[in-house]
């Protein structure tokens, strides 16, 4: 297959080497927990009880908290201190300076063995327990703590976030409880997050909440307060048509402030939603910040430039320039906005700039999964599991450096690994992506040895990697994942370990279908090509027969039972809404992975339709020339070529790729009954041969929906046929001039359709190069 050019600028480096930690061991398992007294009383109870839960749930021990020194201790300080109880700091160590940092420190003097932790603040504070727990050694009623692991650290970046929107949308937030909700916010700022985004004007109904968005919108702003985190929130403005809309508005927003106990930032997307122009917009800012500061002073305002058109971007950049408003904290950059490179160049120094990254989708999406085959996209769809830490590790750290940090927009648990790289990558870009998982490892599975769960995790992200019949790992995957299952059976109601499972267990039953279903189609072609001999009605019947076997022989039963197992497991631990009829999610695209499991992986649907329309034809001669192009669709016969231009296991000549992924349709709600092939496509692709007959005389042919203005070798090509109908033909003759050196190259100009919908626009589906006798 020739080397497709990837129009995001990120490769993935897959490497599980880990430098070991040096250092000597320390056993804590005796330890008193002392704690600064200088600390304000809550947090000071809200730290204690951190540290005493999550040893007490890793190693099952109950460290003691005393105001005296013992033989062992975990001691807990501000920087400022300088002294705990009447014991200095140990000598030569480096205190933390810089919001946030912190330092772990040991110290063996005195007769005592005790284990320090200091931060510059008390957020510090916090992500030093973090450190702690992340790093430390944890065995039944024994931790222990690596020398190694003892340093000071201060964060990359200042803002480290997670959107966790509380609403219908959510494929798994609506139906958590606070308490749910509190134990994942305080996982995150374990592992350094210090910011929660909720979206509390989105109050449709859902039948899975078990609290009012009202209530819960001040819940989760005390949890934050709690574990000393920003509070952010996510505001849409309504189209401010008139005064009467912009007053309701300003209202809505003026009670909604005064009632947060706890509000450090309000971010209104410019656009997805939102239709306001930067001058009615920028204005109705300016009016509400006074309320925000009114009732949370030094809060900040954040606006994005989603779906901004250069006019309006330009209007922006020339108000913050002229009149250098002090409201404004920040600009946010989104799906739909300008760069993060050139946003930072044209945004004053004195703003903050924000990244919103999209961890959570596969396709159609800011970030999409590259070098996905077409029967992931059909079943796992926009919103599966899908633990990806190499590639948003690289992701991170391509586009970081424009920005101040990152809240990461997430509608649900499914990219749940996808934060805590997001994370440790927002605190320290150069930490291993190995080391990190094994962190996560070690954290919520509570393995002292995480390598094996480590390694199969990272397998989840390669079995996505290429086209899925040429993946054999997919099946290597899935029995290391059996082999953890049978090994770790403690483990089988975490509701992470539970994601896993499903994930291995799903894409090894896609595997097996997609070979399955694939070679039932080859053998209804041929069955096809045979319509002259046996019968037109009879090769129909029989091909269809024989194509319909998928739905009647299930080539692994026994993964499809232990996959509706899993998602049985994951609605009741984590409220995952795999299903809209089974759980009642709130639509089939969000995340709604069961209701696809069986979506037909080769053409039968299209098959049907297709007999049923010839069946129609008022001669044989026209039925028989319309079933040798179905037979021959993707084999159009020696020397010549066939390419579906976004299937990466069917697109030999295909040089480019999509950026966003919007190549894979979503049509009828995902249950669409075109061709696969229809499925696909690209707006003007570009391909290239390499090996033709220089004496050959060719015709390339185009199926596709609109126009497409074709070029060969760079000359604009007049067609001979020109159907712009999905799955009609658009043909083109080569003259000979263009292939006598072996090679061309064929490129699509963009049609002016600017007046269109994106989804109305162009398409290419299939493309042929056919040798002509």
């Amino acid at each position: 297959m020739a080397k497709k050019s990837m129009l995001i600028p990120l490769f993935i480096f897959y490497s599980l080497f880990v430098a070991p930690v040096s250092g000597e061991n320390y056993d804590f398992s005796n330890a008193s927990v002392i704690v600064s007294e200088n600390i304000a009383p809550v947090f000071r109870e809200t730290i204690v009880d951190i540290l005493r839960e999550e040893t007490y749930r890793l190693a099952r021990i109950h460290l003691p908290q005393g105001k005296e020194w013992t033989g062992t201790n975990i001691a807990l300080s501000l920087a400022a201190d300088a002294s705990l109880y009447g014991e200095p700091f140990p000598e030569g160590i480096e205190l933390p300076v810089e919001d946030e940092s912190y330092t772990v420190a040991l110290d063996s003097g005195n007769g005592r063995k005790t284990l320090w932790l200091i931060g510059k603040d008390e957020r510090g504070l916090l992500f030093a327990a973090g450190h702690l727990l992340r790093t430390m050694l944890f065995e039944s009623q024994t931790i222990t703590f690596n020398s190694g692991n003892a340093f000071c650290s201060a964060p990359a970046y200042p803002v480290r976030g997670h959107q966790l929107g509380y609403r219908n949308t959510a494929n798994s937030y609506d139906g958590w409880s606070p308490v749910q909700y509190d134990r994942y916010i305080r996982e995150l700022a374990l592992f350094g997050a210090n910011s929660i985004e909720n979206i509390p004007f989105d109050t449709s109904d859902s039948p899975h909440m078990k609290t009012s968005p009202q209530e819960m919108n001040i819940l989760i702003s005390q949890m934050c307060e709690k574990y000393r985190m920003d509070y952010w929130v996510w505001i849409p403005v309504e189209k401010l048509s008139n005064d009467a809309v912009f007053k309701t508005e300003h209202q809505k927003h003026a009670d909604f402030y005064k009632s947060c106990p706890k509000l450090d930032h309000v971010f209104i997307p410019g656009g997805d939603p939102g239709d306001n122009h930067p001058r009615e917009l920028l204005p109705f800012l300016e009016t509400v910040s006074k309320d925000l500061q009114k009732y949370h002073p030094g809060a900040g305002i954040w606006l994005s430039l989603q779906g901004f058109n250069d006019e309006q971007t330009d209007y922006f950049f020339k108000y913050l320039t002229e009149k250098s408003p002090d409201w404004l904290k920040g600009v946010v950059s989104g799906p739909g906005s300008p760069s993060l490179a050139i946003t930072r160049y044209r945004l004053p120094d004195k703003y903050m700039h924000r990244h919103y990254p999209d961890v959570t989708h596969t396709v159609r999406c800011q970030y999409p999964t590259l070098n996905w085959d077409q029967a992931f996209a059909l079943t796992l769809g926009r919103e599966p599991v899908n633990p990806q830490p190499f590639y948003y590790a690289k992701v991170h750290n391509e586009y970081a450096p424009h920005t101040d940090g990152f809240i990461t927009y997430s509608d649900g648990i499914n990219d749940d690994v996808n934060k805590f790289i997001w994370t440790r990558k927002g605190w320290n870009p150069d930490e291993d992506v190995t080391e990190i998982m094994n962190q996560y490892v070690r954290f919520f599975f509570g393995m002292d040895n995480p390598e094996s769960a480590t390694n199969a995790i990272i397998g989840l992200e390669k079995n996505w990697d290429g086209p899925i019949n040429e993946n054999a790992g997919i099946e290597l995957t899935l029995s290391e994942w059996n082999r953890l299952e049978h090994e770790y059976p403690h483990l089988s109601r975490n509701w992470r370990w539970q994601m896993c499972l499903y994930r291995a267990n799903y894409d090894a039953y896609i595997r097996r279908r997609n070979l399955y279903e694939k070679n039932l189609e080859k053998e209804a072609n041929h069955i096809l090509s045979c319509a002259g001999s046996i019968g037109i009605e009879q090769a129909m019947k029989q091909a269809l027969d024989k194509v319909n076997e998928a739905d009647t022989i299930n080539v692994a039963p026994g993964l499809k039972q232990k996959i509706y197992g899993y998602a049985d497991s994951l609605f009741l631990s984590v409220s995952l809404q795999s299903s809209v009829e089974r759980y009642r999610a709130s639509g089939p695209e969000r995340g709604c992975t069961l209701d696809f499991l069986d979506y037909p992986l080769n053409n039968r649907w299209w098959l049907a339709d297709e007999f049923q329309k010839i069946k129609q034809m008022p001669t044989d001669g026209e039925k028989l020339e319309r079933i040798k192009v179905l037979s021959e669709w993707e084999n159009p016969g020696k020397g010549s070529y066939y390419d579906n231009v976004s299937n990466i296991a069917k697109s030999p000549h295909v040089l480019t790729t999509v950026y966003d992924a919007t190549d894979f349709a979503w049509w009828d709600n995902g249950i669409s009954r075109k061709r696969l092939s229809t499925q696909l496509f690209q707006n003007y692709p570009e391909l290239e041969y390499t090996d033709l007959d220089p004496d050959g005389r060719y015709l390339i042919r185009v199926a596709g929906y609109g126009d497409a203005l074709l070029r060969v070798d760079g000359e604009r090509i007049t067609p001979v046929l020109y159907n712009k109908e999905l799955e009609t033909f658009k043909e083109f003759l080569i003259d000979p001039r263009y292939t006598r050196d072996g090679s061309i190259t064929v490129t699509f100009d963009e049609p002016e359709e600017s007046h269109l919908n994106w989804r109305q626009h162009s398409k290419i589906c299939d493309i042929w190069l056919l040798k002509r006798n």
